[in-house]
């Protein structure tokens, strides 16, 4: 979703059980043979209707969406506030959500891209770099905390949605071809698990004169699952290893339903856009690699549109049924794994609280549950608002808290200080156990990455040369009076008046003998070179 202006066809509510205003029920699933933390051990691939990593394990994929690569900045928003992009990821982790969607057009991945939007002071490193470098960096620090990185085709130009996966200017041709330049990009990267082949294909022109996509119409014009077969196993056949998710369509005939010229023929029951999959179960994809394929429906409240179902007076008692019909039957009956790519809600209507409660209870709880990516990080979606307020650093508890139950934050975590909830800096005292004293010697190189007026940017590298493993780790160094942190990353990084602590992160907490880490940051005021560096109180 991204500035949907209309949906289309007549949508109507299903005949349901008893009303009520009781949260659904969770779906049943069996037991894995194993849970994975996190995001689980290298590729992923499929079991039936679970998600398992290279060992086997269960993996339940909770994230979100950071947009902003599919519009005209061609570059994640955000990058314009105060808060370093590296710090957003921080809190985006600490919070527990283990997946990003990022959503990209085809006109962000074209030679000469120019990404825009980006405050130069906040985040001086990513200066001068292409749309393309500035994603590299965003998966390689994603990777770094543990999350996993789905790549999401949303838009062939930044000018906004489009029924089909080509346009007059944007050519099937042109979207496989792209596809495949990025599995090659990130072969062997398994932070990168997989692609998002087209988001949102759904109906345009009016019945029986239907221009849009279909599912299984035969049409290999319009029926979306021919084509996400053909993209599909394209990208298979230069990475095997992906997951291929595939969006829904709104109404299956890929047209508008006619409800004025009283022929029930060209009546029928239509969902959200990308969220309708119900001839999926008659018309599977069907992809040369087995095990990879992930139906990706996308789910919304009435922040999006009022649908109908929302006015029945069984409300919400008659959710499951009209999940279940859309998307839910895939993983109920063993089918496919379901990874909501989208759902989201402002919480302004009380009906939408309801509806996202239920939902979330819907998906059902723990490992075993359906993965999905949220909607969105960003506060500037128009519709739907955003897991972050307008601050860009600040989070919506309300919506937080209806989230937090079903996330599984990503194995490791780290990265600079990030504020909590309501705004106020984290300034936990450091632990009153000293960390243990390093039994050999320590070396420390300091290399200036940028300068600018008022700012600057350093990389401090810290080597153990002793003899045994430092666990935990922790350098400090001093500054002159007047240099004060603003990012961190690498480190759990903070400073107390002229002294700055850089503590190992719980994903890299020992340094080993003759290894060394290079904490990165950014600080304001006049360039100065880090003194009086120690390793856990050793000099160096």
């Amino acid at each position: 979703m991204h500035r949907r202006t209309a949906l289309g066809g007549a949508l109507t509510a299903l005949a349901t059980a008893a009303a009520g205003v009781l949260v659904a029920a969770a779906v049943s699933t069996a037991p894995a043979a194993a849970a994975a933390g996190g995001t689980g051990t290298g590729y992923l691939h499929t079991s039936g209707n679970k998600i398992v990593d290279s060992t086997g394990a269960t993996v339940r994929l909770t994230g979100i969406n950071w947009f902003g690569m599919e519009t005209d900045n061609k570059t994640f928003h955000g990058l314009w506030s105060s808060n370093p992009w590296r710090s957003q990821l921080d809190t985006m982790a600490r919070l527990g959500y283990n997946t990003l969607r990022i959503p990209y057009s085809n006109d962000a991945l074209k030679a000469g891209a120019t990404a825009t939007g980006i405050n130069d002071f906040v985040n001086p490193d990513l200066i001068g770099l292409s749309p393309l470098q500035i994603l590299d960096k965003v998966i390689d620090y994603a990777g770094s905390k543990g999350m996993r990185v789905i790549l999401d085709r949303h838009r062939p130009t930044s000018a906004g949605q489009s029924p089909l996966w080509y346009t007059s200017t944007v050519s099937e041709a042109t979207w496989i071809n792209d596809w495949k330049m990025l599995a090659q990009r990130y072969a062997g990267n398994t932070t990168v698990i997989g692609a998002d082949l087209h988001n949102e294909p759904h109906a345009e022109g009016t019945n029986p004169a239907a221009t849009g996509a279909c599912w299984g119409c035969g049409d290999t014009a319009r029926d979306w699952r021919l084509a996400a077969e053909r993209a599909g196993n394209a990208i298979l056949g230069v990475q095997p290893n992906w997951l291929i998710f595939v969006e829904g369509v709104s109404c299956p005939s890929g047209g508008l339903s006619n409800v004025w010229d009283n022929d029930p023929s060209n009546d029928e029951d239509c969902g959200w856009w990308g969220g309708n999959l119900s001839k999926a179960g008659q018309f599977p994809v069907r992809l040369n690699v087995a095990n990879r394929l992930v139906y990706s429906p996308h789910e919304y409240a009435t922040s999006v549109y009022r649908q109908a179902w929302f006015d029945d007076p069984s409300y919400p008692a008659n959710m499951p049924a009209i999940w279940d019909k859309y998307w839910g039957y895939l993983y109920k009956q063993n089918i496919a794994p379901i990874m909501m790519g989208e759902f989201g809600t402002t919480l302004q209507d009380p009906k939408d609280k309801i509806w996202l409660q239920n939902l979330m209870a819907y998906t059902g709880t723990g490992v075993n549950g359906m993965s999905f990516t949220y909607w969105s990080w960003n506060p500037n979606s128009g519709d739907t608002g955003g897991i972050a307020n307008d601050d860009w650093t600040t989070i919506n508890q309300p919506k937080q808290d209806i989230l937090t139950p079903y996330l599984i934050p990503p194995t490791g975590g780290g990265g600079t200080t990030s504020p909590s909830p309501t705004g106020t800096p984290n300034t936990s005292p450091a632990p009153t156990t000293p960390p243990p004293p390093v039994t050999g010697g320590c070396t420390a190189t300091y290399k200036q990455i940028n300068s600018w007026a008022g700012g600057f940017q350093g990389e401090l590298t810290v080597k153990n040369t002793g003899t045994a493993a430092v666990n935990p780790w922790s350098a400090t160094w001093t500054w002159p009076s007047g240099v004060t942190l603003a990012s961190g990353w690498n480190a759990t990084v903070t400073q107390s008046g002229t002294t700055v602590t850089a503590a190992g992160p719980t994903w890299a907490s020992s340094l080993a003998p003759g290894a060394s880490v290079t904490v990165g940051f950014t600080a304001n005021g006049t360039a100065a070179t880090p003194a009086t560096v120690k390793l856990n109180g050793t000099a160096c």
